[in-house]
């Protein structure tokens, strides 16, 4: 029986824990798309595309076979995934959608106790709420600008929304809505029985289940984690519940061992029983280079991946431009079973470009020729996704 998982081991797992093991050559049908985004438990949504989307970004990481129509049908006709909460906007595989239901009833509690979503209905929560809802049952799906006609609504400081809108949001967030679809990036809403499928509308599960089926999903995606970590895979239960949890299942379900850090250091975690088997089991990650989304699930733990992988990473988005240590959109390359560098690109749709901002290989790491004929190609592969006719900027010399 495994009991301890040195560096390279628990690298290895970790990876393939995130379908970052495998070759991501191959053809990718809806079905495999489908099984990959629940191998995953979650995608994450967001809207900045200095180079891509998120979504489109984590999923084209995992297979070069990736195409944003794949997803939009499982988001609109097939219904297989849903958009919704997670730590944040995620894409969600639908047939979770009954465990969702203690979070919408969470997600109305925290609105209601939160001043600034006070602030963005201007007062007028109950009417605004009832207004857009019987629009919605009555008239169909509409998006925030068809409620908001000629800007005749106030729109605060709060990412700028107007008091409908953040009605739509409050529906949405707690359940009565669901996102029907997307015109460009803006959402639009309707009544979620209408869009999730009627099969996945179960009864709400009880909390006891609820904590259990949340800490068992989040063990099967890490494969090792601490009770902290399992709480914040999916944001849905406490630490203290995802603790207690621990604590009361058996050892066909979760066994202490102890794992190594890049640094050499130690730490003893929570490990599902056939930890050994998977390691075992496990691929060697594949020797070329790919470039992770910010967003990616991997890294989105950042004193995680310092500590598996010997890796600071911030993302300086939002830091001051002179703060920044490397740049605005800065991604962690990765090769084989280490994050051996970070890139900045940068997609100029205007003119047709992407320009190659920076690169950063990182202590010990040298930029051989083959290592920089790696990094071309994938240099090569995102200037063909993002549909750019050349690459400007720094050039690769070995």
């Amino acid at each position: 029986m495994t009991n301890h998982l040195t560096n390279a081991e628990l690298r290895r797992l970790f990876l393939e824990r995130h379908a970052l093991a495998d070759s991501p050559a191959g053809v990718l049908t809806r079905d495999g798309l489908d099984a990959l985004i629940d191998r995953l438990g979650f995608v994450q949504v967001d809207t900045i595309s200095t180079l891509e989307q998120a979504h489109h970004h984590i999923l084209a990481s995992r297979a070069t076979d990736y195409r944003k129509p794949l997803l939009k049908h499982l988001l609109e006709k097939r219904r297989s995934v849903f958009e919704h909460w997670t730590h944040d906007a995620s894409i969600i595989p639908t047939r979770f959608y009954p465990y969702w239901k203690p979070q919408f009833r969470r997600m109305k509690e925290r609105i209601h106790r939160a001043k600034h979503w006070e602030e963005r209905f201007a007062g007028r929560m109950g009417d605004t709420v009832d207004s857009v809802r019987r629009r919605v049952a009555e008239g169909g799906p509409v998006m925030s600008r068809d409620l908001t006609p000629d800007d005749q609504e106030e729109r605060g400081t709060w990412w700028g929304w107007t008091p409908s809108k953040t009605a739509l949001e409050y529906l949405w967030r707690t359940g009565e809505f669901a996102v029907t679809g997307r015109k460009g990036f803006a959402k639009v809403y309707d009544l979620a029985h209408r869009v999730i499928p009627t099969e996945h509308h179960d009864p709400e599960p009880d909390h006891a289940a609820f904590v259990d089926w949340a800490c068992r999903m989040a063990i099967e995606r890490l494969g090792v984690a601490s009770h902290g970590e399992l709480a914040a895979f999916l944001d849905a239960v406490t630490p203290a519940e995802a603790e207690a949890w621990c604590a009361t299942v058996g050892p066909g379900t979760l066994r202490r061992i102890t794992i190594e850090h890049a640094d050499g250091s130690s730490r003893e975690v929570w490990a599902r029983p056939d930890v050994g088997d998977l390691v075992r089991e496990a691929p060697e990650p594949p020797a070329r280079v790919r470039f992770l989304s910010p967003f990616d699930p991997m890294i989105r733990d950042r004193d995680r991946t310092r500590r598996f992988f010997g890796f600071d990473y911030r993302f300086e988005a939002f830091v001051p431009a002179k703060q920044r240590i490397y740049g605005y959109y800065v991604l962690p390359m990765l090769e084989r079973d280490r994050l051996v560098g970070r890139i900045e690109l940068k997609a100029h749709r205007d003119r047709g470009e992407l320009e190659v901002r920076g690169l950063w290989m990182e202590p010990g790491i040298r930029p051989s020729k083959a290592r920089c004929a790696k990094i071309d190609a994938e240099i090569e592969r995102w200037r063909l996704f993002t549909g750019m006719e050349r690459v400007t900027g720094l050039p690769l010399d070995a």
